[in-house]
């Protein structure tokens, strides 16, 4: 259903306006009857003429509606899917070109991490790279040594024990004063 409403306006003008003209009356007399007139050229009075000249204005309000029903949708059916299919490859080309970008982003950094060459720490340009790893350069692959020819001892310590040797903290250190004590 398409509903749309409506105004228009025409004015018809013209200038300068004159609704009348004063005709003039000859003078038509021939009182001789000679054929000739007497008094040719002059004017007797003159007649107020309607010009017909009018100025027209028109203001047309109103709405116009139209409905329409598809006697075959197959046709709209097609449309829809082919926009569907254009909206997915569109969608499928962007995705490629993203795809290229971070490839290329991934390529270019690595290379310049292996060559040493890296924006500083906290700058706004560093976030650019911030994600990619190079295996030696800024990435360790977890994984473990074997050392040969190393033994294994086990350490036994009692912690009940009580004597002068060091413990590792002030405790044997005793209490000391400067200067003279009370007693």
């Amino acid at each position: 259903m398409n509903f749309t409403p409506y105004l228009t306006g025409a004015v018809s003008q013209q200038h300068p306006y004159e609704a009348i003209y004063m005709d003039p009356v000859y003078d038509m007399s021939d009182l001789n009857e000679d054929g000739v007139l007497d008094n040719p050229g002059d004017v007797l009075y003159h007649v107020p003429t309607r010009t017909g000249q009018k100025n027209n204005t028109n203001i047309a309000v109103g709405f116009s509606a139209t409905w329409s029903k598809p006697l075959d949708k197959t046709l709209q059916d097609q449309c829809k899917q082919a926009a569907q299919a254009n909206i997915n490859l569109l969608t499928q080309q962007n995705a490629n070109k993203r795809l290229d970008f971070e490839i290329a982003r991934l390529k270019n950094c690595g290379e310049l991490m292996k060559s040493g060459i890296r924006f500083a720490p906290g700058t706004e340009y560093a976030k650019i790279c911030a994600d990619v790893q190079v295996v030696g350069v800024n990435f360790m692959v977890p994984h473990k040594h074997n050392i040969e020819g190393t033994e294994k001892k086990e350490v036994k310590i009692d912690l009940n024990k009580k004597d002068d040797t060091p413990t590792g903290d002030a405790s044997s250190l005793g209490t000391h004063s400067i200067g003279t004590l009370e007693e």
